[in-house]
């Protein structure tokens, strides 16, 4: 159910949520056992099994989506484990880098990555977690921008300092258009203050967005 019917600036709602990203061939194989492993700067390295996240303390959150590009699916149900659940961090951690089985990774303020809404989501509107949005499970941040949003979540990495870049594409083609666009800076991706570009100004990643958007 969606309480609240604003929108972030520069958002147009969509009536269906698509598959896009920077990995727009098939998904990824997923392992038969599969896990994710959490590193870096933390009390002590770990690894989770997949199957276990029903077992852990869970959280339901209705959200819209919010892509750069421009487009917002409205009203999602997600189903999964708080972050801050499963994270131990050092008192040096600042960061944290997402990885996905498809080559994709991005990358959070810690302070970000540890509020109440973001989820480790394995299921969607009722249902596990279909391929085209991340199977077995994705990372899921409503208050950033859908890149931040990982999906095929496999790692997990404590950071000590701001990174030079804050995402890697999924495809060689897509990682060549973005460095063409200039994402080489760290952006915290926050879609209230319409973070989409750490120098660019958001109306041209809009403009951008409508010409190669869902």
């Amino acid at each position: 159910m969606r309480m609240d019917t604003s929108l972030p600036p520069g958002q147009r709602p969509l009536a269906r949520f698509p598959r896009f990203g920077t990995n727009q061939g098939p998904p990824p194989a997923v392992p038969s056992a599969p896990v994710i492993e959490i590193t870096g700067a933390v009390e002590a390295p770990a690894t989770i099994a997949v199957d276990d996240l029903p077992s852990l303390a869970r959280r339901t959150a209705f959200a819209d989506f919010h892509c750069v590009a421009g487009w917002s699916a409205l009203g999602l149900r997600w189903e999964g484990v708080p972050l801050g659940e499963v994270l131990r961090p050092l008192a040096v951690a600042t960061h944290v880098r997402f990885a996905g089985l498809d080559g994709h990774w991005a990358v959070m303020l810690l302070e970000d990555a540890l509020a109440d809404d973001v989820l480790l989501a394995d299921r969607l509107d009722g249902a596990s977690l279909g391929a085209n949005h991340g199977a077995p499970v994705r990372l899921v941040a409503p208050a950033h921008y859908g890149f931040v949003n990982v999906k095929h979540l496999c790692r997990i990495e404590l950071l000590t300092a701001e990174p030079a870049q804050s995402h890697g594409a999924a495809s060689g083609l897509a990682d060549l258009g973005l460095r063409l666009l200039g994402y080489r800076r760290f952006t915290r991706a926050r879609v209230w203050e319409e973070e989409r570009h750490a120098v660019l100004p958001a109306r041209v990643i809009r403009l951008i967005g409508r010409v190669v958007g869902p």
